[in-house]
């Protein structure tokens, strides 16, 4: 075997036991995470109830914005999710740029379902930027009522305890922002759908408890919770609209407005909506290309999240040494474990398939080998191109 060969089969060896690790510690840390946490499509566990007396004294009034965009797989299913909250005052606004969109009729429809909950409608067409969800709430913000802002994707599915973590998150000292865990959750079971979700719930949720325990604090964007106060302190919505990966920007102005972000006591699933493996590629592009702009070194070195992809360099590199075949096989039944016992803390079952684990390491390499160059991205239609974060249009 020649000596570069082998050498790059040790470092290849190394970083896949690395990530193994990695994996197994942040696994470790979501399942505490998870104890006594109310999952979407789950029971409750079991809790005292607190007086209603009591529960409406440490529960301010909250208003939930949701930009929506177009109708989509299990679409009604996520905003009915928000109708179905145990809290005892909020407000939600539903932002939209056009009369025609087609969400407008699933909103309609709650809207009849629940006609006791504060529901405001805002149709405005106004663009003031790049980013189109930030410009829609730029155009709804005028008619939120409450102090405490709640912002998440339209394709977000919640527990009915949400609302409550996270006001009471806000209790913490120097907490500013609030942000919540989400899962994936494949539409159908569609193998493009469930590598969608593999990449979230088996890479990106113990990633994100790793980040953590190391001193991150991140925005991530299926919840961003902030007081009026702090928005205004660091630009208001407009300072956001610029940026594609606006989750990320509003985490460093908020941590450069002396404020810390919490992680709600909550975990929400999103919707895997992709149905073709150049959609599902061109998204996780986009997301790679925006958090790369932002957070550099962070997404280098995410590049150990993906154990198996290093194991099959180890075997490829070195495919005589007992070690390198002992190193692959070993790795898969770890990561079949660590997605078994995701599958159960997140309420997602999808498939520990071998090959599959070992395919979606290769995919996922090869979105951040397309990260690692180029600033053209494209998001609902809009072709823009990132700059240090920034973003201008290309063409609509």
């Amino acid at each position: 075997m020649a000596p570069l060969f082998a050498i790059a089969s040790a470092l290849s060896g190394a970083f896949s036991l690395a990530g193994h690790v990695q994996n197994l510690i942040g696994t470790s840390l979501l399942s505490r995470f998870c104890q006594n946490v109310r999952i979407p499509g789950r029971p409750a566990p079991y809790q005292r109830e607190a007086s209603s007396h009591n529960q409406e004294a440490l529960s301010p009034s909250v208003t939930l914005m949701k930009p929506v965009h177009g109708d989509e797989p299990r679409l009604e299913d996520a905003l009915e999710s928000f109708f179905q909250q145990d809290y005892p005052s909020y407000q939600i606004i539903f932002g939209l740029h056009k009369e025609d969109d087609t969400a407008l009729p699933v909103i309609r429809r709650l809207q009849q379902r629940y006609p006791h909950h504060d529901v405001t409608i805002i149709i405005d067409d106004a663009l003031h930027g790049p980013n189109r969800k930030v410009s829609n709430l730029i155009n709804m913000y005028p008619s939120c009522r409450h102090d405490i802002l709640i912002i998440s994707d339209s394709d977000i599915h919640v527990s009915p305890d949400y609302i409550t973590h996270i006001v009471k998150a806000f209790q913490q000292e120097k907490v500013q922002l609030v942000t919540t865990l989400y899962a994936g959750l494949p539409a159908s079971p569609s193998l493009t759908r469930i590598l969608g979700a593999h990449s979230i719930n088996t890479n990106f949720l113990p990633g994100v408890m790793m980040s953590r325990l190391m001193g991150r604090q991140d925005c991530l964007g299926a919840t961003m919770a902030l007081k009026r106060t702090h928005l205004q302190q660091i630009g208001g919505f407009e300072a956001l609209v610029s940026h594609v990966a606006d989750d990320a920007v509003l985490g460093q102005l908020i941590r450069r407005n002396g404020g810390e972000i919490a992680l709600a006591r909550t975990l929400c699933q999103t919707t895997i909506t992709e149905t073709s493996l150049k959609d599902l590629f061109t998204h996780e592009l986009r997301w790679g290309r925006t958090v790369r702009s932002v957070e550099p070194l962070g997404y280098g070195l995410s590049v150990l999240q993906l154990p198996l992809f290093w194991g099959v360099l180890c075997v490829l590199f070195a495919p005589s040494r007992r070690f390198s075949w002992g190193l692959l096989i070993g790795g898969m039944l770890c990561r079949g474990a660590v997605t078994r016992r995701i599958n159960h803390l997140t309420n997602c079952a999808l498939p520990g398939i071998f090959p599959f684990l070992i395919f979606r390491d290769c995919l996922s390499a090869c979105v951040m080998l397309g990260s690692a160059r180029g600033s053209r991205v494209t998001w609902r239609g809009q072709t823009m191109h990132i700059s240090r974060g920034k973003t201008r249009t290309k063409s609509l």
